[in-house]
């Protein structure tokens, strides 16, 4: 199997409702991450990296702010005669209300998937944060003979509903069983949304799900055919963060102040490609004191910063102590304030004085251009 073989779709709105906070006025796929990042970003780059030439992106409700971060592809080389990115959007504003399933949003797009040349289809979400060579997996579908690959990963299972926890045949890469969203503590080997087969056989599936009017991808595609074909687990190391609510997304950003993390996620081998913002660089003001943080250009440091995410053009005023926060695009701290585990999101402010603190486990929010 080679790349130029698959089709690449991507959800961009796949469990939005686990970050109310933030997909409010956005998709889960153009909420920040990282200091300069969207969380689509990562998808994508998984992606072109591997060579695939031809991406869908689903959207369903609030993408007009990924419409703007992804624009016609050009930062993944996307944007082509022939292939590259395709938007594919609700065809009118009450197809954006649909609450179905996956398997609903395919069955919307079936006409683009039925037009593409590729023999394989990859589906993908957007609120796992990983690099992965999606070549390894390619190749691991063809050895194990597998009609259905599914990405996994072991570790604390996500709270998100339709999460597929997996169970392989002993000394067998074939997966047994499936539990769906199973109320437990402990650690397992869960899928990360990450889907490979055959485009016959993606529509043969699809067509027969929606016929009984059946949506749910998990439930009604995946799992109800564990016993029927032969669907593998490919277990991946690589770091993956799974966001399944604010804590998760806070914890994640946290982990990129690790030189272990950052190296395994930002590896020059698979680099993560991303929407290219030129500005001035960071001014860092007498007396000013930066630890453990990722600053991005436009921010201008008068205060204390430490162990914090600041996107472009976040302000610290003098006398301000920012720790363990993160300060999205063009948010300003005035003089005087004390932030403590603090989730700003973009054009926030906080006005002279102020004490503002959560706690790891519980991050404050600040929402979209919101003065405190």
């Amino acid at each position: 199997m080679i790349a130029k073989n698959v089709l690449g779709i991507v959800f961009s709105n796949s469990y939005d409702a686990s970050l109310n906070e933030l997909t409010a006025m956005r998709t889960m796929g153009s909420v920040p991450f990282g200091g300069r990042y969207r969380l689509i970003d990562f998808a994508l780059s998984n992606l072109v990296n591997c060579g695939v030439s031809r991406v869908g992106v689903i959207t369903k409700s609030n993408f007009h702010s990924l419409m703007d971060h992804i624009g016609t592809g050009k930062p993944w080389d996307l944007a082509r005669k022939r292939e590259g990115l395709y938007l594919l959007p609700p065809f009118n504003t009450n197809d954006g209300e649909h609450t179905g399933g996956k398997a609903e949003e395919l069955a919307r797009i079936l006409g683009f998937i039925s037009r593409c040349d590729e023999e394989y289809v990859i589906l993908t979400d957007c609120n796992n944060v990983c690099s992965i060579d999606f070549n390894d997996v390619f190749g691991f579908h063809e050895e194990n003979g597998a009609d259905i690959t599914i990405v996994c990963k072991n570790g604390k299972i996500p709270n998100l509903d339709d999460t597929m926890v997996i169970k392989t045949e002993e000394g067998s890469n074939r997966i047994a069983s499936i539990a769906i969203s199973p109320n437990s503590d402990k650690k397992a080997d869960y899928s990360v949304n990450i889907t490979l087969m055959r485009k016959s056989l993606l529509e043969r599936l699809i067509r027969e799900a929606v016929s009984f009017s059946k949506t749910n991808f998990e439930k009604d595609i995946i799992q109800k055919n564990v016993k029927k074909l032969n669907i593998c687990a490919y277990k991946t190391a690589r770091s993956c963060f799974t966001i399944d609510s604010l804590e998760s997304y806070f914890a994640a950003n946290m982990e990129l102040l690790k030189s272990s993390a950052r190296s395994d996620l930002f590896s020059p081998e698979h680099p993560v490609y991303t929407k290219v913002r030129d500005d001035m660089p960071v001014i860092y003001g007498l007396g000013c004191e930066v630890k453990n943080s990722l600053i991005a250009d436009g921010c201008i440091i008068e205060g204390t910063v430490e162990n914090c995410i600041l996107f472009r053009g976040v302000r610290v005023d003098k006398d301000a102590v920012i720790k363990n926060s993160i300060l999205m695009q063009g948010t300003y701290i005035s003089e005087g304030v004390s932030l403590n585990c603090v989730i700003a999101d973009k054009s926030a402010v906080v006005t002279p004085k102020k004490v503002l603190s959560g706690a790891e486990n519980y991050p404050m929010f600040i929402g979209k251009g919101i003065v405190i």
